[in-house]
């Protein structure tokens, strides 16, 4: 694991910015109004080895730990939040399977994750359930050496333009409770399962996209685990890193809001002088700039607990709860602060107040973070 202090962190992090210069600040204004996949850039990442950011070097990937990972993300998002999602998805996936799957599975799958041969993905959400996870109806079964795969899914990433996908399915859906009988199994697209995109307010250009498994077969040895009935368990797990991810995303939108907001109040002027001269600006500033500070550290609190190996769902969704309502609030003042110019679509502020709300809803909505936090308070703290 790379610790954020070292030289080789710094390296890293380095070519990171270097990576957002070149390939996607030039271009993201225009992809994301496009609503045009960023092939270029997909490819710039995987020569400087995203894709591969937190899988193991012995398979392949750059073994970066969650505290320097948290870092990549919050400066991708701060220049195009959408690009962060393609390698974020992908690697909840691979981190599920390096963690639970078994050995010929790892070295069948992560080492073509790790260089981007395979772009993948995580398919828990249906038409008829995202939060509550133990809802889903989509079925698999075992036949022989194959399970065949039954069911739809949505608003998922990587799913159009990826070719492969953790699919949480019912191997059991009649055991209660319900996780119980609940797996989670890998399925390439070359299975036959079929896609179309979906489009958003927000989070443009990333593909997300329906699945559709119509009786799709895949190899048993694709089961992630030794066993049924862990899915739930293995990806909630996934998840947590996940919520880390999508908190410094949060960090990385608040930071740009900040720092647009900034700048353009130094060089606008009302009644003869900038309008940071202003008290009413200088309130949302220093708001802005403390929001996001505070949301550095919960996240930076967050990585370091993952990094420990300890159980960190309060710590994660205590960083994704107040980063991702910070991107929220500093996207709203930004666009305030800029007024009309916020408004337009020649300036970045109206992608950042798009692209905000989904922070707060994606990898498990702000209200069960909420829910999450209380329970694991009261479980530390027993009277």
């Amino acid at each position: 694991m790379t610790d954020t202090n070292t030289e080789d962190a710094r390296l890293i992090l380095d070519s990171v910015d270097k990576f957002l210069d070149q390939h996607v600040r030039p271009v993201a204004r225009q992809l994301e109004q496009a609503d045009e996949y960023p092939e270029d850039i997909v490819t710039a990442m995987k020569e400087l080895g995203l894709f591969g950011a937190t899988i193991s070097q012995n398979y392949g990937g750059l073994g970066l730990n969650a505290s320097v990972y948290s870092q990549i993300v919050a400066r991708v998002s701060a220049a195009w939040m959408s690009i962060s999602g393609i390698f974020n998805s992908h690697l909840i996936m691979a981190a599920a399977i390096q963690r639970f799957g078994s050995d010929a599975l790892k070295e069948r799958i992560l080492p073509r994750m790790a260089t981007g041969e395979l772009r993948g993905g995580i398919a828990l959400t249906e038409p008829g359930c995202g939060t509550d996870l133990q809802a889903v109806i989509t079925r698999a079964w075992r036949d022989g050496d194959d399970y065949i795969i039954n069911g739809t899914k949505t608003w998922i990433t990587n799913s159009v333009e990826g070719n492969i996908l953790a699919v949480l399915v019912k191997t059991d859906p009649d055991v209660q409770p319900a996780h119980k009988g609940m797996s989670l199994i890998v399925a390439e697209r070359s299975a036959g399962y079929t896609t179309s995109k979906l489009k958003k307010l927000g989070y443009r250009g990333v593909d997300t996209g329906e699945v559709v498994l119509d009786h799709i077969r895949v190899p048993a040895e694709n089961l992630v685990g030794p066993a049924e009935g862990r899915g739930l368990q293995q990806i909630l797990a996934g998840l947590e890193l996940g919520r880390i991810n999508v908190a410094a995303r949060g960090v990385g939108v608040a930071t740009a809001c900040l720092d647009d907001s900034l700048a353009y109040s130094q060089v606008r002027e009302t009644f003869g002088q900038p309008i940071a001269n202003h008290q009413a600006i200088q309130l949302k500033l220093a708001d802005m700039a403390t929001r996001v500070e505070a949301a550095k550290l919960l996240v930076e609190r967050a990585a370091q607990a993952y990094d420990r190996g300890e159980r960190c769902d309060m710590e994660a969704g205590m960083a994704k709860l107040f980063a991702t309502e910070a991107a929220v609030e500093n996207s709203m003042e930004a666009m305030r602060i800029h007024g009309a110019y916020g408004y337009s679509k020649e300036y970045d502020i109206e992608r950042y107040y798009r692209d905000a709300p989904l922070l707060a809803i994606g990898e498990g909505t702000n209200e069960l973070q909420r829910i999450i936090i209380a329970r694991q308070l009261v479980a530390r703290n027993p009277v």
